[in-house]
């Protein structure tokens, strides 16, 4: 944690510096508005840290304001230092023209320009916000000769990405719950960081999940931010909140399908303990003939289990969340986001998230909730 935290702090300083290498020609020299920017600028640098550290001393309120100007802050800079970065460049290039050609060629580094970018910026941000609350019903719909007799159809909700905490609070919740309730599925599940962080009252949010009632259900598995506030903390909250949690097994539901879960890799980190071979979770699975839903965080496919499920839901990439960054996140995750098949029957689901890490703000990556749709059709002689 000591080197993320130190490549966090390089990175996000330098963000700030580029800030401010840019934006201090629209204030005036000697007098103290840049002194009061500067101070500012380390407040926001200190401000995700400092929230963390209000937390686990129970102060929530602060922690929470905190947190949400902190965060609402690092999307606007990073929308500003996408721009900078690109009239910076312009900049050199002009001054490097200059250089070649004996022509007094204008700067880019002026007040009209940054303040353009700034208003721009602005407004993305703001309509980001309100994408951000935006949940679109994303609907999938499969034909599979894999159901039962006498079950012609089987609806299955898929949540992901919440991020329960300090931010995304009952408003949130309900916002991403409305569509689950009025979609009435048959079973609902959670593809991880359902939870954010440490926060003392989750109580009214884990009432709110447990009141969902799916006949074949609701299950849940563990993403890589649920290990951050404690494991046992998000297990005994998952647990108030109604969700059978799958570890690194499978189980067949009813008779009527094949659900497997895997921990995040975060899970492990540090530890001796493995993860268990998802073929060797799958396997027995596959056998009975009945559709295989394999739930997993990261969008990542394993060789070895294609053919073993026929669907895997996955999210954490949120596709970027924030525009340009899905282009970063897509070099990481390129299963980045929808439906995509794979080989051997198998397919993989990736969904941009429900919710949002950090800033309230998406841009062109609004959050949603899928509906799986299953529906039976006879086998191929």
């Amino acid at each position: 944690m000591s080197l993320f935290l130190l490549f966090f702090l390089t990175i996000y300083s330098a963000m700030h510096a580029l800030f401010y290498a840019t934006v201090r020609v629209l204030l005036p020299e000697g007098g103290p508005a840049r002194l009061l920017l500067i101070l500012f600028l380390l407040l926001m640098v200190l401000a995700p840290m400092g929230a963390h550290f209000l937390q686990k001393f129970n102060l929530e309120l602060p922690a929470r304001l905190l947190a949400v100007g902190g965060f609402q802050w690092l999307g606007f800079l990073f929308l500003s230092v996408v721009f900078f970065f690109f009239l910076w460049g312009a900049e050199l290039i002009l001054r490097g023209l200059g250089l070649l050609v004996p022509v007094n060629l204008p700067s880019l580094i002026k007040s009209p320009w940054i303040v353009s970018g700034l208003v721009l910026v602005l407004c993305a941000s703001i309509y980001g916000f309100f994408e951000s609350r935006n949940i679109r019903t994303e609907i999938l719909t499969i034909q599979t000769p894999k159901l039962p007799a006498g079950v012609d159809t089987f609806t299955i909700a898929q949540i992901s990405d919440v991020h329960l905490g300090l931010i995304g609070r009952e408003g949130r919740l309900r916002m991403v719950l409305n569509p689950v309730i009025a979609a009435k599925p048959d079973m609902l599940v959670s593809t991880g960081d359902l939870l954010d962080g440490m926060v003392v009252h989750l109580k009214p949010l884990s009432e709110s999940l447990e009141a969902i009632k799916p006949q074949y259900g609701k299950w849940a598995i563990i993403g890589n931010h649920e290990v951050y506030p404690g494991l046992d903390h998000s297990l005994r909250f998952l647990k108030n909140a109604g969700f059978e949690v799958l570890r690194e097994e499978g189980k067949t539901v009813a008779g009527i399908i094949n659900l497997a879960g895997v921990d995040d890799p975060a899970v492990f980190r540090g530890k001796s303990r493995k993860p268990v071979p998802e073929e060797k979770i799958l396997s027995p699975l596959e056998r009975n003939g009945l559709f295989t839903l394999l739930l997993k965080h990261r969008p990542e496919v394993e060789g070895k289990s294609l053919g073993l499920f026929d669907l895997q839901l996955s999210g954490h990439a949120h596709r970027g969340q924030i525009y340009p960054f899905n282009y970063v996140v897509a070099r990481e995750y390129p299963l980045l986001d929808g439906f995509y098949e794979l080989v051997k029957g198998s397919a993989i689901y990736t969904s941009r998230g429900s919710g949002t890490w950090g800033p309230q703000m998406r841009l062109l990556s609004p959050p949603e909730v899928t509906l799986i749709r299953l529906e039976r059709i006879p086998a191929s002689p």
